[in-house]
């Protein structure tokens, strides 16, 4: 759709609401996208949770370049990899296990202190106003009914999303009191430290978070569910901010989250496909699909080989952006045949001049996909954009008694395998999913971007970067374009189930294509036209004219809203 000057896009309708709601109030696109990411946490508890992770990336007037807010917990730093081994295998347990601090409310308090013009609450009040009844609506319903037997394993997540000992139906009000009363709580320490400032007064309700009573109150809670996450942990936590991962596609800056996460698979797949005549190809060609899925899997291959905490880990990130390493690794796509695996890694060391050691490679393993994750973004007037994607389910693991929230499970993207550059170990950050992105055009912000759908995420934010720069598309039309989704690399979540050379194809791609792809060597997998699983892009784009172009993807319950 098109927009005037303000514009919200996210995964859910009321989120982006929630988000419109900041502009007439004097708020920039930052304070409407954390108020819309925050009201994703309430409305879309299967997704996410407001003690989970929310990776951010914000760019607007003044700044050189954007910066990356990472949002992501750390690993119990008393907890190594043979203990957690001793105590666990090779498995991953749910709830306390997999327990990291949490990094998203530092990373929504800290983005709205910094880059912000409102106080916490006029952000928080529409995710109060959610908390106290929204109508759930059909996927939710599912979803809690699926995962009904698990939700009982936890007397406080049950008492929320089982009230009356069953599951709500599509229509029923789904009421979270005690995050509204978490969010209050929070509100009252900002006015009680408002002659401070507004950042500083947001920012005392972030410290009550993390070396305040509620950090207390965290830590014993995880310490009664038997978790190695301590007081100290939480009080030692902070968000890391700075640059992200950065290259430039047919002139246009592509910024991406760092290797914390598998966000520079969106920078490195573009440099290879920046080899190819792809607008000569056509959207729904053979040629494209085969070639993206090749080049897509090409990086990943360097997501297992390399990837991982670059605070504990030596990540040759500047190698594997580089062009010239891109060059060499496009040699290895055919045109004629589909790579039954995921090929082995690269050697981007001697892009860096420097030498260092061989990349993972990784077997073939069975497991479960598991929930995916949430979206949203806006842009302004003014030029600021931001751009989110917060995760981790409050459906699936303990609420803390009287918090409403989890403390994040995203321990279970760290790998139990000795070897693997995402391995346990202590304060080491998981490779996450999640991975908000931008687009940058003659300085100024283009095009926040990004989606939900797990390791199809990148996937998903590739093609439809093709479909506007390549294919001449608008965002809508981009967003809608048919997908290919390749599974072949292991998942990030664990178990981390790979099945070599699977590619889920959206059903409205030809039949005639679909046959192609499978005559390459790609195991096709027939999808319905539309599906989740070929995740949930969301995007607002500055025209020429300055007006905002919103797109929101039918694929979930997305919408773009302007003022």
């Amino acid at each position: 759709m098109l927009g005037t000057k303000h514009m919200v896009s996210s995964t859910h309708y009321l989120s982006s609401l929630a988000g419109l709601r900041m502009f007439p109030r004097g708020g920039n696109a930052v304070d409407a996208g954390v108020a819309a990411g925050i009201a994703l946490n309430v409305v879309e508890p299967h997704l996410t949770s407001f003690g989970g992770v929310a990776p951010i990336v914000v760019f607007g007037p003044g700044m050189q370049e954007p910066v990356t807010i990472d949002g992501l917990g750390r690993w119990p730093r008393g907890l190594d990899l043979t203990t957690y081994r001793s105590r666990h295998g090779d498995d991953m347990p749910l709830g306390a296990p997999r327990m990291v601090t949490p990094g998203a409310p530092d990373a929504w308090l800290t983005a709205l202190a910094r880059y912000g013009r409102l106080s916490l609450a006029e952000v928080l009040a529409p995710a109060i106003e959610l908390c106290d009844g929204f109508p759930v609506f059909p996927r939710l319903a599912r979803a809690l009914e699926m995962w009904a037997d698990r939700i009982r394993m936890w007397p406080t997540t049950a008492a929320v999303f089982l009230p009356g000992g069953r599951p709500p139906r599509a229509g029923e009000a789904l009421v979270q009191r005690e995050l509204g009363d978490l969010f209050r709580r929070l509100i009252a320490v900002e006015r009680a430290h408002d002659t401070r400032g507004r950042a500083a007064a947001i920012m005392a309700a972030r410290d009550a978070l993390y070396h305040g009573d509620i950090a207390r109150e965290i830590a014993a809670f995880v310490g009664r569910e038997g978790g190695a996450l301590t007081y100290d942990d939480l009080a030692a936590y902070h968000v890391s901010i700075g640059p992200g991962a950065h290259t430039t596609y047919r002139g246009i800056d592509v910024y991406a989250c760092g290797p914390w996460s598998q966000g520079p698979l969106v920078p490195m797949t573009l440099n290879i496909l920046e080899r190819y005549d792809v607008a000569g190809m056509g959207a729904l060609s053979v040629e494209f699909l085969h070639t993206y899925t090749e080049a897509m899997k090409l990086a990943c291959a360097d997501r297992e080989g390399f990837f991982g905490d670059p605070d504990l880990m030596d990540v040759p990130i500047r190698g594997l952006l580089d062009k010239g390493y891109a060059a060499e690794r496009a040699k290895l796509i055919r045109a004629d045949r589909a790579h039954p695996e995921l090929p082995p890694p690269g050697d981007p060391w001697r892009y860096e001049g420097r030498t260092g050691p061989a990349g993972y490679r990784p077997a073939p393993a069975e497991g479960d996909r598991f929930p995916d994750t949430s979206y949203a973004c806006a842009m302004d007037a003014e030029g600021w954009a931001f751009s989110a994607t917060p995760s981790d389910p409050a459906a699936h693991g303990p609420l803390v008694p009287g918090l409403g929230t989890i403390v994040s499970s995203r321990g279970a993207q760290l790998w139990t395998t000795p070897g693997h550059p995402s391995a346990i170990a202590p304060w080491k950050r998981p490779r996450l999913t999640p991975n908000p992105a931008l687009l940058v055009r003659d300085g100024r912000a283009y095009m926040p971007f990004g989606c939900p759908g797990e390791d199809a995420q990148c996937q998903g934010m590739v093609q439809v970067v093709c479909g506007i720069v390549d294919f001449g598309m608008d965002t809508q039309e981009a967003i809608e374009m048919p997908r290919v989704i390749s599974r072949s690399f292991p998942w990030t979540f664990h178990p981390h189930r790979y099945a070599p050379g699977e590619l889920g194809v959206e059903g409205r791609i030809p039949a005639a294509v679909r046959e192609r792809l499978a005559a390459l060597g790609h195991k096709v997998l027939q999808w319905p036209d539309m599906t989740a699983a070929a995740s949930g892009v969301c995007a607002i784009r500055r025209l020429d004219t300055g007006t905002l172009e919103g797109g929101a993807d039918p694929r979930r319950e997305s919408y773009a809203v302007g003022w």
